[in-house]
């Protein structure tokens, strides 16, 4: 942990020890769901599920609050509006809860029925988009509310906002940098804003530049990895750099279901779906290495915001 991190933390805590618990996740090393991996190969998760809003987006949602007040763009009475498949506005809802700020949120209306639930319990206000649209048609909604109403809400845009993706390269990357002792040759996770693949795969290069980065999409525009995007056919987001990976491998939505079941039933990781995506690629990637490799990816969050679904 660098001094810096040490002095948000300490300057984070005498506003809310909850946000001055995000972050610094546990790194579980997957032993049951690696069949055809060659011995001397390791596959690593980074339990991102365990953050206090339960997800990844817990890290990114903090970072651009934070940069957002210290730019004077977020100010006591100012409503955050941001579109959100539902984690990140989980995570800004619990954040605008414990600072004291409301939060309104565009998702589309498919969105499960937990996190709706779960941003409702924090007091966000709902504006459901378009299905067909997905986050797409959420963050049209989105910019066109912060553009008719600049001086009512505070505008994130995390899809464009380098506070995203820098919360990986100074967080995310320097834990797992430090857990697997310098030893990580491989990282690999799904595409969304990008924020969490760009920034982790930046930082993590930043320690070793031989680190080789593997970005996970879904296979097809209609697909099931809830967050995810199918980069040929969606608004590409603004923190999204091609020159970032140096491959993208793609999942079928039913892969990554199997993967999300079996890591509940035999590692016992009670994840969501696209953390089963990103696991089926990085034992798939895995299979293919060497011996002395250590792949790392991402479970971005929890099962429970999946159970209305006709998954397990």
């Amino acid at each position: 942990m660098t001094m810096s991190t040490q002095n948000l933390r300490a300057s984070l805590t005498e506003r809310s020890s909850l946000l001055a618990a995000i972050g610094n996740t546990p790194l579980f090393r997957l032993q049951r769901v690696t069949e055809g991996v060659p011995a001397g190969v390791e596959v690593y998760a980074k339990g991102e599920h365990l953050n206090p809003g339960g997800s990844v987006k817990d890290r990114a949602a903090l970072a651009m609050i934070l940069a957002g007040e210290q730019s004077g763009k977020l100010t006591p009475g100012k409503v955050i509006l941001d579109a959100t498949s539902g984690n990140t506005g989980i995570a800004y809802a619990m954040i605008g809860a414990a600072l004291g700020y409301k939060v309104a949120l565009c998702l589309p209306k498919n969105a499960s029925l937990e996190r709706k639930k779960i941003l409702r319990a924090y007091g966000a206000d709902i504006i459901e988009t378009d299905p067909l649209e997905a986050t797409d048609g959420a963050q049209r909604k989105a910019r066109a509310m912060a553009a008719e109403s600049p001086d009512t809400y505070f505008y994130p845009d995390q899809y464009n906002n380098d506070a995203n993706w820098r919360a990986h390269f100074e967080g995310t990357a320097p834990e797992i940098q430090r857990q697997t002792d310098g030893r990580v040759t491989h990282f690999i996770a799904g595409l969304g804003t990008s924020g969490t693949f760009i920034g982790t795969a930046r930082g993590l290069r930043h320690f070793n530049p031989q680190v080789r980065c593997v970005s996970m999409q879904p296979d097809s525009p209609m697909h099931g990895l809830e967050g995810m995007k199918h980069m040929a056919t969606a608004l590409v987001p603004g923190i999204y750099d091609t020159g970032v990976a140096d491959e993208t491998v793609e999942v079928d939505t039913d892969d990554a279901l199997r993967m999300m079941r079996r890591l509940a039933r035999e590692e016992g990781l009670f994840v969501g779906v696209s953390a089963g995506g990103n696991v089926h690629a990085a034992v798939r990637l895995a299979r293919r290495l060497p011996a002395g490799s250590v792949v790392v990816t991402i479970l971005c969050d929890s099962g429970s915001r999946y159970l209305s679904e006709d998954i397990w």
